[in-house]
């Protein structure tokens, strides 16, 4: 297949480098320099060159803020039949925008991204396919993640929203005010230096993407809970109340069971 991959950051360059080996890959950025190490790939310097590729998959792995603003530049370059497909974290808007573009369209989410996730093993790790996806877009992300030994999971552009609130909002959210009190400290402990880790690798990633994510429409009823669960804890804690601790503790294991 004739695949024309936008973007070239890490998500960009780890689907290149996987799909160069099986595929007539191309791949094009904006910045030169994070071009120069492909091997076996078309490096494009301008985005109109797609006219010329004629890609039957073209892959949008820019940043969330620029997804609609680049499929709109590449879209009139495009032969009718091309499926364009995206791997944004937040899907919010993205169904009404397929549906007024017309085109045949992918909707995908590898779970893990670079920052955390071991791409060498990816047995652990999720990805999630939207469910309204057209077909052949669908089932050759399946074949991909199958490939990668990824565990899929196929969900409505809505239930991917709800799912992506639960299961990075609370993180994030988590994370964010770790590191908002966080102080310098010359003896961290282990749990410490590991959940600093975590904060830092947070952190990397674009403003947008982490504001985005936050302000998912289902994302403020899983703040709330951690505000009650945060004022539940206050409580038990002034009051030194062993009792009600060890319920409150063995109701933790529980969920993390």
């Amino acid at each position: 297949m004739k695949i024309f991959i936008i973007g070239a950051g890490r998500m960009g360059s780890w689907l290149t480098e996987e799909l160069c080996h099986d595929h007539d890959v191309a791949v094009f950025d904006t910045d030169p320099k994070k071009l120069k190490y492909f091997i076996n790939v078309k490096r494009f310097m301008k985005i109109r060159e797609a006219k010329t590729f004629k890609p039957e998959l073209v892959i949008n792995c820019v940043s969330l803020q620029k997804t609609e603003e680049v499929f709109d530049s590449v879209i009139p370059l495009l032969p009718e039949e091309c499926i364009i497909a995206d791997i944004a974290s937040v899907k919010n808007g993205l169904f009404d925008y397929y549906k007024k573009t017309g085109r045949r369209f992918v909707s995908t989410h590898p779970m893990f991204g670079p920052t955390f996730g071991n791409v060498r093993n990816l047995s652990t790790e999720n990805a999630i396919i939207i469910k309204e996806s057209d077909d052949e877009g669908k089932n050759f992300f399946l074949d991909l993640f199958r490939t990668l030994k990824l565990n899929i999971y196929e969900y409505s552009f809505d239930e991917h929203d709800r799912v992506i609130a639960y299961s990075l909002s609370t993180p994030f959210a988590s994370s964010l005010v770790f590191a908002a009190c966080m102080k310098k400290t010359d003896a961290p402990g282990t749990t410490f230096r590991k959940h600093m880790e975590i904060a830092k690798g947070l952190l990397s990633e674009d403003n947008y993407l982490i504001s985005e994510i936050l302000f998912n429409p289902y994302t403020l009823k899983q703040i709330q809970s951690i505000n009650s669960q945060l004022s539940y804890l206050t409580h038990i804690i002034k009051a030194r109340d062993y009792e009600e601790m060890d319920k409150f503790l063995i109701k933790l294991r529980e969920n993390i069971r």
